[in-house]
């Protein structure tokens, strides 16, 4: 009888969960998640794994690899809540005219200087008339403004348009001097022993620049979807949080769910990865001020990377 009453329980709830009706409709929404693979999706794995285990799921969740699928999805209309690099968040902002907003900020500083082990990098300026590799986009429009801001002149080799590309050829020896990025350089040395991290950028890029202002990763949300769904966003929030927590708390259980989520392939790489990704969950006032300068710094220095202009005091979402 027992049994009989919990396969009732779970029918009804699924039926509850299916077709409650429009006088639940503001309280059963499902909310339609991007992510990215890599670091930018490491904080959502845990999220993602307790909403596999749930009858009535809250989230569907989509793990890309092209940060331009996930802008075309929110521009559809077709994804609620994404995560995103912050340049790629304020040009969306821009080229929407502001129909996304930045909820939170997920990830800091991930970059690093990599070398073969045979160049001699003990300080920024040991860069001067170097050729440096660094991925296209992001990273290299990070790192021509730390060196611009360094006083640094070198040559920035964005052949390898790709940060997998770029793993590539550092691991095979073909690249002396390289930006890299977490986990792929956890994912390089693992490859070829004699790899040297030379610098970290991030606490390169305090000396110079606000302390605290290299955020490159966020959480974007339409702003038509935040406006009609306030609460589903603030359960968002809390939800996201104790999953980012999980990285810190429990590392090995975090890095097997990113694996089983899709966002990186290896638990035991990403595992090792995790402490140098600097993910974050940082929100409201704090998070508007750190980004607001990061996103000052861009428009001086390589103002196509974030659509141009410097996004309104819209372009933040800070709940109360």
């Amino acid at each position: 009888m027992k049994k009989k009453i919990t396969v009732l329980t779970l029918a009804l709830a699924l039926v509850f969960c299916l077709f409650g009706g429009a006088a639940f409709a503001d309280v059963l929404v499902n909310t339609r998640v991007f992510t990215l693979n890599g670091t930018t999706g490491f904080g959502m794995a845990g999220m993602i794994a307790a909403n596999e285990n749930k009858v009535c799921p809250e989230y569907t969740f989509t793990v890309e690899t092209d940060p331009s699928v996930v802008t075309a999805a929110l521009v559809s209309g077709e994804c609620d809540i994404a995560a995103l690099p912050t340049n790629a968040a304020a040009a969306l902002y821009n080229k929407t005219e502001g129909k996304v907003q930045v909820l939170a900020l997920n990830t800091r500083g991930v970059l690093y200087l990599v070398t073969d082990g045979k160049e001699k990098i003990e300080s920024i300026a040991d860069l001067n008339g170097k050729t440096v590799y660094a991925p296209a986009q992001n990273p290299s429009f990070i790192f021509a403004a730390l060196c611009s801001k360094s006083g640094i002149e070198l040559d920035i080799d964005t052949s390898y348009a790709q940060p997998a590309e770029l793993n590539a050829a550092v691991a095979a020896g073909k690249v002396s001097l390289a930006v890299l990025p977490e986990p792929m350089v956890t994912v390089a040395k693992s490859q070829n022993q004699d790899l040297v991290v030379a610098l970290d950028l991030t606490a390169e890029w305090d000396k110079v620049m606000e302390p605290g202002s290299l955020v490159q990763g966020c959480v974007v949300v339409r702003r038509d979807f935040a406006e009609k769904n306030p609460d589903a966003v603030k359960a968002f929030l809390a939800d996201y949080e104790a999953s980012v927590k999980l990285l810190s708390e429990d590392t090995q259980a975090a890095a097997e769910k990113i694996e089983a989520a899709g966002i990186f392939n290896k638990a035991a790489v990403a595992a090792k990865a995790i402490p140098n990704c600097n993910v974050c969950f940082v929100t409201g006032e704090d998070m508007q001020r750190e980004l607001g300068a990061f996103l000052e710094i861009m428009s001086e220095k390589a103002p196509q990377s974030i659509g141009g202009k410097l996004p309104g005091e819209d372009f933040y979402c800070i709940l109360k």
